[in-house]
């Protein structure tokens, strides 16, 4: 996939399918207001004018302000209007000695694209104005002031609906209000009011987006609102923009052919019904008897005298452009029901009377309410939507639901989305409960998610569901209000990781926490994992992977009050995950403050299935986009993907696992024989028979490892084992034979039951390239499938996290390479450089290893690494198996905190002990992040080696049972060649 592709689907994540960025893209910035020094006072009467509209745009939630500069006379109006730009210029009439109408030509002059607007405040001159005089050809509009400063946004928003209404009508199908009236006096208090109101609707319409792009996008789709004051202007803007008209609201006495008509308004709605009008109209006259010319024409009618006038015209744009509530009606239109939401929409059109159905489809009240909303799209495939087409009302109904699903679910997926009990109902979003920074982790879920939703990614592949699971964050501002409420300052000094946890415990988290939690944990009954996301974790340059607590909750006790304690215990035990030793040694080895570090937490829902009380996935993975072990003709660049049954635990913990190239799914890393004796043994899974734990007394007691036939009996191992057919000496991908049950994944990678490999190998890609830097992927993946009930296999993305590496061009020639100089040397190598600065190695005997005593080792080890901290000493270290695991049989069960001095690490193996290299855990990022150079040492390699006898032969420094430590006269030189994988150390 090429960058540039990703930049599309970022900008469509970004801005939208209804290209809201592309509209409004003219604005009045600055205008130029000329009026009396009176005049000014006049306006200041409560605050300076530009405050005023300040407030105005700040109350409506509108973009920035205009800037307005104020200058006394029509003079220096000009003489500024040749300094300096502006985008408007209001005047007023008594402008000193030149006349606003003279001002207007002048102007004109400077710039003819320069709207102008006469601003009258004082009501004998409205009579002095007649609009068709010449000297009024330059003046764009004339309006009213009668004290209310909405009258200088009505302005403003007059002239960017002519600017923008063109485009907007276009690109964004923005709908559009008519009013016609040639009274300065009403259109200068129906204008405002129409726009205010249309605002305020639009405003209040959006605060249900749980989303804050969303609203800022939609925002800019509102209704313009077109101004005109003649029968021909009517028609021509009507006949312009008639697709997209929503509303039409007309004076019925004003010009027509030249000369003002009583009956003006009555043609211009027969004119328009005879091409068929489509949208609700609105007549107004201060003669009465037109009223019921209005009525035999099927419009409304509003009084121009009536002392409710403004709020009657309120409640026509409430209740027929879409905006407010969508209210049900019968037949006879008297209310039946109400819909306040669209999800509310959506549960009352499953119930509504047959009746009430055919009578707002028959009158696309359906698409106007959508319209209102701002869905365009959707609202033009409802207004195509007939009761006619349909066989019977039933059919209709479902059409009709089914559309109204589309919008919610596609209005908020992939974005992050407000806390609100409707948020739960979004697929493939992910719900902000308390403000703050995400995090790490929560950055990168919620940046994939984006990103694949964008893409439309899942529908790449038939039959199978891409996405991340339901996903809530707790924004840094929760840990803030902990760390400050709880008197953590002063307190951590000097204590225990046992006493830290026991008081973060008894801390207490915020009210508006604890309320939203209380919501949260009554709309879900699944099993959660409650990570952390610390500000420093995951991030490019250091990452935290494994250095801080995930809680596995099973989240079903049937008291729901325990299960929200259980909640809120894990939340507080993933924040004192920051101030455990392991994580505070980490973070000062890399040079940060415990200070810097935040917490946000991750819930997000289990992956998997119950089977009878235990729960897990079929398989879990993390995929890496750089391989650090390349076989054969394999790259760094193909990336390696690590499976496990069960929970992912397996995975991260360095347990055995399955192991294979995304690009080249089917060649097999390690032979049969091999497979068989390292195939993993046992799985993980959420006991949810333990309803009551104590995170104190063990945070994995809910947790289980089952040994691998549970699987069968429960039917879960189909697809992911094969069997050893020890007469025949060779793997059978089926479980009817007998024999040993192997863990291949066989069905999966190599007969692509289900797309495993392709959908790991392009989800690393785009990681990648989206990033900047090689990734890696947590994911799980269910098998679970019944076509009749619309279920399919669906590959969930847990985390995504930068790999760091080193890039700095190294070239080895190995073939001119004396040996004879070396006490080491490898081509499984991870890192890329060359050290020169190590005088100290620590290694284990060869001579006297014994795996079962893997526990004292990881002590020893400790106390070396201790001391050559103390020292300030990096230094290099070599033992058999796996670093890191947490299979002590497997290698010695170190902790990074516990070797974090060690600049190179070494795995080597002996002839009595054989273990495959355990890339693929957390303990890696680790290594990564520091520039440690990790190599394999696999004794049985006609080219790796390690000298020994020369390491015996080194002064010791200290011995231990297990170790020794040495120390050279002069510094060894390491060089790793990260593409090779070539690296050797000289004697």
């Amino acid at each position: 996939m090429d960058v540039r592709d990703l930049n599309y689907y970022y900008k469509k994540f970004k801005f939208g399918e209804d290209n809201f960025h592309e509209l409004m893209k003219k604005r009045v910035r600055e205008i130029l207001l000329i009026s009396t020094f009176y005049d000014a006072f006049i306006f200041e009467q409560d605050g300076r004018l530009s405050e005023q509209i300040y407030g105005e745009y700040m109350q409506l939630n509108l973009s920035t302000a205009p800037r307005i500069t104020s200058v006394p006379t029509g003079i220096q109006a000009l003489e500024l209007l040749r300094k300096k730009k502006f985008d408007l210029v209001i005047t007023m009439m008594r402008i000193g000695e030149i006349s606003p109408f003279k001002l207007s030509k002048e102007v004109k002059k400077i710039n003819p694209e320069l709207p102008v607007l006469l601003l009258l405040n004082v009501s004998n001159d409205v009579g002095m104005i007649d609009k068709d005089s010449e000297e009024m050809k330059d003046i764009d509009n004339v309006f009213s002031w009668n004290g209310d400063s909405k009258i200088f946004l009505s302005m403003i928003k007059y002239v960017e609906d002519k600017w923008n209404v063109d485009n907007d009508t276009k690109v964004g199908l923005v709908r559009v209000v008519l009013l016609v009236e040639d009274s300065i006096h009403y259109y200068s208090m129906f204008h405002p009011l129409l726009y205010s109101e249309i605002l305020k609707q639009t405003q209040g319409l959006i605060s249900q987006e749980l989303n804050d792009i969303n609203k800022r996008q939609r925002m800019r789709g509102r209704p313009k609102v077109l101004l005109c004051h003649t029968f021909e202007e009517a028609i021509e803007l009507y006949e312009k923009y008639q697709e997209y008209v929503i509303g039409i609201i007309s004076d019925i006495r004003y010009k027509y052919r030249g000369k003002v008509h009583p009956k003006a308004g009555i043609k211009l709605i027969k004119h328009m019904q005879m091409h068929y009008v489509d949208c609700p109209i609105l007549l107004q006259s201060s003669e009465l008897e037109n009223e019921k010319d209005a009525k035999a024409l099927g419009v409304y009618f509003l009084h121009k005298n009536s002392k409710t006038l403004l709020h009657d015209l309120q409640k026509f744009v409430l209740d027929n452009l879409g905006f407010g509530d969508f209210v049900f009606r019968n037949a006879e239109g008297s209310e039946i029901a109400r819909a306040t939401s669209l999800n509310d929409f959506e549960s009352k059109l499953e119930s509504i009377s047959d009746e009430s159905l055919l009578y707002h489809s028959k009158r696309d009240h359906f698409s106007a309410w959508l319209t209102a909303r701002s869905e365009f799209l959707y609202a033009r495939q409802l207004k195509k939507i007939k009761a006619e087409d349909f066989d019977n009302i039933d059919d209709l109904r479902t059409t009709l639901i089914s559309l109204f699903k589309k919008v919610r679910h596609l209005r908020n997926r992939g974005k992050i989305l407000k806390f609100h009990p409707n948020a739960f109902n979004v697929e493939e979003g992910i719900v902000q409960i308390t403000e703050g920074s995400l995090g790490g982790k929560g950055r990168g879920i919620a940046f994939l998610n984006a990103l694949l939703v964008s893409m439309d990614y899942e529908k790449k592949f038939k039959n199978v569901n891409i996405k991340i699971p339901q996903t809530m964050i707790i924004g840094t501002s929760e840990y803030d209000f902990f760390y400050r409420t709880n008197n953590l300052g002063t307190w951590l000094t000097g204590k225990t990781d046992k006493e830290i946890k026991e008081y973060f415990i008894k801390g207490k988290l915020s009210d508006e926490l604890i309320s939203k939690l209380k919501i949260l944990i009554k709309k879900i009954d699944y099993p959660l994992a409650v990570r952390s996301s610390g500000l420093l974790e995951d991030s490019q340059s250091q990452p935290f992977a494994g250095i801080y607590e995930t809680v596995m909750l099973p989240n079903n006790n049937p008291d729901v009050e325990i299960r929200l304690q259980h909640l809120i215990n894990a939340i507080k035990y993933v924040f004192s995950s920051v101030f455990m030793i392991d994580a505070r040694n980490y973070i000062e080895s890399i040079n940060y403050k415990l200070e810097e570090e935040k917490m946000a937490v991750i819930i997000q829902e289990c992956v998997g299935d119950n089977y009878d009380d235990y729960f897990y996935p079929h398989i879990s993975g993390v995929g890496q986009s750089y391989n650090f072990y390349p076989t054969s003709y394999l790259k760094n660049s193909d990336g390696i993907v690590t499976l496990a049954a069960g929970l992912g635990k397996s995975v991260v913990e360095g347990n055995r696992a399955y192991r294979f190239s995304p690009k080249y799914p089917k060649m097999e890393l390690i032979s049969q024989e091999e497979l068989m004796g390292d195939s993993q043994k046992k799985f993980y899974a959420i006991n949810l028979k333990k309803q009551n734990f104590d995170l104190l007394e063990n945070e994995d007691d809910h947790l289980t490892r089952l040994r691998i036939k549970i699987m069968e009996k429960h039917g879960t191992l189909q697809n992911i084992a094969s069997v050893w057919d020890f007469e025949n000496d060779r793997l059978v991908d089926s479980l009817e034979a007998k024999g040993p049950r192997i863990i291949t994944f066989a069905d999966i990678i190599k007969h692509d039951y289900f797309p495993l490999a392709k959908i790991t190998e392009e989800i690393l890609e785009i990681g990648s390239k989206a990033m900047g830097v090689p990734v890696e992927v947590e994911f799980a993946v269910n098998l679970t499938k019944d076509e009749s009930k619309n279920i399919f296999p669906t590959f969930y993305v847990l985390q995504i996290r930068p790999l760091t590496i080193n890039t700095e061009e190294i070239y080895i020639d190995s073939e001119n390479l004396d040996k004879e100089e070396l006490f080491l040397y490898t081509e499984k190598g991870m890192g890329n450089g060359v050290i020169s600065d190590i005088n100290d190695v620590i290694f284990i005997d060869p001579d006297t290893f014994d795996s079962t005593k893997t526990r004292k080792m990881r002590q020893e080890i400790a106390q070396l690494n201790k001391k050559m901290r103390e020292l300030n000493r990096k230094y290099i270290l070599i033992g058999p198996g796996r670093w890191g695991s947490r299979d002590r049989f497997l290698g010695i069960p170190v902790q990074w905190n516990e070797i974090n001095k060690a600049k190179i690490i070494v795995e080597t193996s002996l002839k009595d002990f054989v273990v495959e290299s355990s890339q693929g855990t957390h303990f890696f990022h680790n290594l990564v992040s520091m520039n440690t150079g990790y190599f394999t040492v696999n004794h049985t390699e006609s080219t790796d080696f390690i000298d020994w006898s020369w390491l015996k032969k080194q002064p010791i420094e200290e011995k231990t049972d297990h170790f020794i430590h040495i120390q050279t006269d002069k510094p060894t030189v390491v060089k790793m060649d990260g593409r090779k994988g070539i690296s050797f150390i000289y004697k």
